[in-house]
């Protein structure tokens, strides 16, 4: 871990435990700040506050005290899930004190080089084969961030010869000062979020944060095919590395329907991918150019995904049953998700979809329902999607959860089938997390 002197003896106060915030406090008492932990929890439940109490950190726990700022702090460390209108937020903007996430304490403490990655959809695909590639060619790789490991405990462990690759949520981006990665990936933008960033603009903003401060020396790895994306990467320093699934091109990484180049030079074939769906082509090419950036040779790439079928949650496949097949796509917490995992499907389609109502439209299902012969919903959005889904003249069936939906597409389903969770919506109405909801569906097929 670098030794960081920058703050010694300043009042810090990190807003909101669970993992990121235990971490937080933790290594900002390392670095000699006076550290201040606020927690809406009461202290009686709240394990990780008991434990910060024993080492010394001021702890305040069940309420945000409307004064808590004029305690003299000169730097706010929030949970990325806080949003920016929570009144100690606020009030600490407007006095002009840095609000950061704990990634950006990650970078600043981190011995290792850090790629970061970020992007409506993909993070976790194109995160995982990263790492899985770094580490079949030796690279010595450690994976953080929004994969589910805070970022600054493991740069706390890296040593130069690591590489940490993180995963990036724009929750996480907009709370970052200096971080920058040696390289930079934006796999796409769409509406996401809204309801926390409140615009699409300011969401896009939080997202270009993975590349706002990088330089020359460093590399940005950007979706050539999204115009969206495109203008953001003229704004980049960085040595820009475009990449396109709609053919050969000289610069970047490319690919068609046979092969995938490097600056304009066949690398792999297409046929030797085991990851299906044309959405994860693009993972595929962001993770291999991150990796070909980072030294690697192409022989330790094409194992990976010679081997890789996907990841828990992510168009997981999850049983064949009597014919019919069972995948939990259980992180499409967006339509555009969905979409992509539609059109990765030829056969019969039962989808189970539904969740969180962010009065967001599923237009953009539309010309992916092609193969879809039932949807059975469920959650806050399961009117909506009826009523979206009888103008398509899709049947659909409302029912309350997860867990039931999977018996009555049991029932419905035949010899054939596929039958997909997809849900295109969050799961916060009815699940902690799009994992339990995932879980939920893998416990009730195997229970079947």
């Amino acid at each position: 871990m670098k030794t960081y002197t920058n703050l010694q003896h300043k009042k810090v106060l990190v807003l909101g435990l669970a993992k990121s915030g235990f971490a937080a406090a933790e290594l900002l008492q390392q670095l000699g700040a006076f550290v201040t932990v606020n927690d809406a929890k009461p202290f009686e439940e709240n394990k990780e506050a008991q434990l910060l109490l024993e080492k010394g950190i001021t702890v305040i726990c069940g309420r945000h005290p409307e004064d808590l700022l004029d305690e003299g702090f000169e730097l706010i460390v929030k949970n990325p899930g806080i949003p920016y209108t929570n009144p100690i937020v606020e009030d600490a903007m407007a006095r002009n004190l840095p609000v950061w996430t704990e990634v950006e304490l990650a970078y600043l403490v981190s011995e290792a080089p850090m790629v970061g990655i970020t992007g409506s959809n993909g993070k976790t695909t194109t995160t995982t084969l990263v790492y899985e590639m770094l580490a079949q060619a030796h690279k010595k790789p450690l994976v953080a961030g929004n994969i589910g490991t805070v970022a600054c405990g493991v740069a706390q462990q890296a040593t130069s010869e690591n590489i940490i690759v993180t995963e990036l949520s724009s929750f996480q981006l907009m709370g970052v000062s200096q971080f920058k990665p040696k390289v930079a990936v934006l796999l796409n933008l769409y509406d996401a979020h809204l309801d926390y960033h409140g615009t699409f603009e300011a969401y896009a903003e939080a997202k270009f944060a993975v590349t706002k401060h990088q330089d020359s020396s460093d590399y940005f790895i950007y979706n050539a095919d999204q115009a969206i994306v495109k203008r953001y990467a003229e704004r980049s320093k960085a040595q820009l590395i475009p990449f396109t699934t709609k053919g050969r091109t000289a610069h970047g990484i490319s690919a068609d329907e046979t092969k995938i180049y490097w600056q304009g030079d066949a690398i792999m074939e297409r046929a030797q991918i085991a990851l299906p769906g044309e959405h994860n082509l693009q993972n595929i090419v962001a993770a291999v150019a991150t990796c070909l950036l980072l030294g690697c040779e192409v022989a330790p790439l094409q194992h990976v995904l010679q081997q890789f079928s996907g990841v828990k949650h992510r168009t997981q496949f999850v049983s064949n049953r009597q014919g019919v097949k069972w995948y939990n796509d259980s992180k499409a917490t967006n339509c555009l998700a969905t979409k992509s995992a539609l059109l990765a499907f030829t056969a019969p389609t039962i989808l189970l979809a539904g969740g969180l109502e962010r009065h967001h439209s599923f237009d953009e299902l539309g010309d992916a329902l092609t193969n879809v012969k039932h949807v059975i919903a469920f959650g806050e959005t399961k009117q909506r999607l009826q009523k979206f889904m009888q103008e398509k003249g899709i049947e659909t069936t409302l029912t309350d959860d997860v867990t039931t939906a999977v018996h009555i597409a049991n029932q419905l389903a035949v010899l054939g089938d596929t039958v997909l969770l997809s849900p295109a919506c969050a799961s916060w109405d009815q699940y902690e997390s799009f994992e339990l909801r995932g879980d939920a569906f893998i416990n009730a097929v195997n229970a079947l």
